[in-house]
């Protein structure tokens, strides 16, 4: 497959600006692409065969100058591309910036955002979840930027201390468990067995698997 060069996006990005009135012209003052119309901010749109920080870094510079500015890449095809193409327009939108895309089987030019001031809506139910889930955990158990599959939360702590209190007391009802560990939700916990460490032997009455008990050695210091 030939490799795609940067200036087969100049021609059809400049064809899509001159039908809208603009005068272009390429590579003034370290921009890509200039475009001026009457008495208008210019556009300036920066072009790149794909996603890159440099584009972006390149197109935050160009916002000292005029506030329209844009990135373009060449469309690809494919779910790939589809979800680099949303990411970069998540991340477009929060600079600011717009976003084109060229396919260059026809120089077909799409304007995905233009550029906008930005403030992002807040999520209270999203912050009450984060604010839910610190004040729940028990010390610091993950190592920040960890690739590791399985993260601490509150609740695998919970469970945890659940699986402890079994360890060392046998079999137990799940208000017992409650009480003296703390976790008001020990039943609902046991019952719902995510992990696959509690069977229930009678009602109310749970009893830990050896898979719970394979799980306690690595773990328990960090529920303590």
């Amino acid at each position: 497959m030939p490799r795609i060069l940067e200036t087969e996006l100049y021609a059809p990005v400049k064809a899509f600006l001159t039908k809208q009135g603009y005068d272009v012209k390429s590579e003034v003052a370290s921009a890509d692409v200039v475009a001026c119309r009457g008495d208008d901010d210019p556009v300036i749109v920066e072009l790149k065969t794909g996603f890159s920080l440099d584009l972006f870094h390149q197109a935050i510079a160009r916002q000292t100058i005029t506030d329209a500015v844009y990135v373009a890449v060449a469309r690809g095809s494919g779910a790939r591309f589809q979800s680099a193409l949303k990411n970069n327009m998540k991340l477009a939108r929060r600079l600011g910036l717009g976003l084109l895309t060229v396919r260059l089987a026809d120089s077909f030019v799409e304007v995905h955002i233009d550029p906008a001031p930005y403030q992002p809506l807040k999520s209270k139910p999203r912050k009450e979840r984060l604010l839910r889930e610190f004040s729940r955990r028990v010390g610091d158990p993950n190592t920040g930027g960890s690739t590791r599959t399985t993260i601490m939360t509150a609740y695998r702590q919970d469970a945890l201390r659940c699986a402890v209190y079994l360890s060392e007391n046998g079999n137990s009802r799940g208000a017992e468990i409650a009480a003296a560990t703390g976790v008001g939700r020990a039943t609902r916990i046991m019952a719902d067995d995510h992990y696959g460490w509690f069977e229930r032997v009678e009602r109310g009455v749970y009893a830990l698997t050896p898979k719970g008990r394979d799980a306690l050695p690595a773990s328990k210091e960090l529920v303590t």
